[in-house]
Formats: C-alpha cells, sequence, structure tokens
C-alpha cells in the first residue's frame, strides 16, 4: 500500500522551493513569536497555553495541512499530468495512501516540531503544555491531511475550501456557534492535549471518546472516498 516512486515524486512537488518557502514561513514566524512573548513575559504558563493553541495549533497547523494534503495531488489533477500516474499499474488506493503518508510527514514535519520548539522556549513545557500541544499537532496533521487530500481529489478550488475550513469554519464560527465546534479538527485535537497537560490550561469542547473516533472516522473515510474518487477520475479518462 506505499509505492516509493509516487512518495519520491509527491515529496519533490511538495519540498521544491517556492512551496517549502511556504511552508517555513509559518514555523518561522511562530519560533520569533516565541522568542519575543519569552523575552517580554517571562516563562508563564498560560502565556506559552495562549500562544501555542490561538496561532500554533489554531492557524499554523491547518494551512500547513492545506498547503501539504491539497498540493500532495491537487496540482497533477489540475495539469493532466495525473493521468500518467494512472496508466501506471498501481492500484489507486496505494496512490492515494502514498500520498496521504507524505502529506502527513510534511505537515508533521513543518506543525508539531516547531511547535515543540516553541513551547520549550516559552515555557520549558511547564505543565507539559508543550508536549500536550505537540501531540495535539501530530494527530491533526493526519485528520487535516486525509481531509485536505480529499478535496484535492475532488475540486479544483481544494485550497480555498482547505482555507474555508480551516479560518473560516474553524477559527470564526468555531469561536462564535458552540455546535460548530464539535464539527472540528481543531478542537478534536484539543481533547487529546487536554488529557496530556496539567491542569485547566488547555480545554476542548468535545470529549476525548468522542473526539479520538472522529479523527479516526474522519481520515479512514477521506481516505477512501479520495481512492473511490481517482478511480472515478481514471474510468473517465478511459471513455
Amino acid at each position: 500500500m506505499y509505492d516509493p516512486t509516487v512518495a519520491r515524486l509527491t515529496y519533490r512537488a511538495l519540498l521544491g522551493r517556492r512551496r517549502a518557502l511556504i511552508l517555513g514561513a509559518l514555523p518561522l514566524l511562530l519560533l520569533v513569536i516565541s522568542v519575543a512573548v519569552r523575552a517580554l513575559t517571562g516563562a508563564d504558563d498560560q502565556t506559552a497555553a495562549d500562544v501555542l493553541g490561538g496561532f500554533a495549533l489554531a492557524t499554523m497547523v491547518p494551512i500547513i495541512g492545506v498547503i501539504a494534503g491539497t498540493g500532495a495531488i491537487g496540482p497533477e489533477i489540475d495539469d493532466g499530468s495525473v493521468v500518467y500516474l494512472l496508466s501506471k499499474p498501481l492500484k489507486r488506493p496505494t496512490i492515494i495512501l502514498t500520498k496521504l503518508i507524505v502529506a502527513i510527514a510534511v505537515t508533521m514535519v513543518f506543525s508539531a516540531v516547531p511547535t515543540m520548539i516553541a513551547g520549550l522556549i516559552l515555557n520549558g513545557n511547564g505543565q507539559q503544555i508543550a508536549v500536550a500541544y505537540t501531540v495535539a499537532a501530530l494527530v491533526s496533521s493526519i485528520a487535516y491531511s486525509a481531509l485536505f487530500l480529499l478535496l484535492g481529489t475532488v475540486s479544483r478550488h481544494a485550497v480555498v475550501l482547505g482555507l474555508v475550513y480551516a479560518l473560516v469554519w474553524e477559527a470564526l464560527f468555531g469561536s462564535l456557534v458552540p455546535g460548530a465546534r464539535t464539527l472540528s479538527v481543531q478542537q478534536w485535537s484539543l481533547a487529546v492535549a487536554q488529557k496530556l497537560a496539567g491542569g485547566d490550561l488547555v480545554t476542548s469542547d468535545v470529549g476525548l471518546t468522542t473526539a479520538t473516533v472522529l479523527l479516526v472516522a474522519v481520515t479512514v473515510l477521506a481516505t477512501w472516498y479520495a481512492g473511490q474518487k481517482l478511480r472515478a477520475l481514471k474510468l473517465a479518462g478511459e471513455e
């Protein structure tokens, strides 16, 4: 279910000079903010939770997920080069799963690693804040990658749709409409972080069991449906 050639091509597409600069911009900004906040306020657990929750998990992780998830397959579909990939003797689920693994790996490296470093800078992992948000970034990277890979498979406007979900649905509606938080990858990952963090610094509107089930369900269903859409795309090309 994993093809090294597809993986190599996907890594090359995602980590080209231009896309790598975009992927690295937000992590760099997070680290700059963390250094500045630590210099101005000292080590403070609440401040660390606010920075990691408000910027790293709420903004950086989903945007990187959009770039990696949609970029893993969307450009190939847009320019038609996916036809050459589909002409190879590869199972369609293998293509999707390989691209998902690459997207997850890229998202994790560019989001979870800087989140951990930022947490250590902000408060030295006091009350497990750095670890909690790093784990949250890891689990949300999986769900975001699967969700945005699906969008890249079904729509030519995947980046726009992904940003609408991440920045409008989760950030805007999630802060204004309590019910919308139940359908938020961010809240599901916060439930995991809440379990790991000490005190009441990390909170979620979704219970841990519900969050775990939803994270797994979204990842599995999005991956499966992306494979089905890719198979339908092949059939359409043959017709």
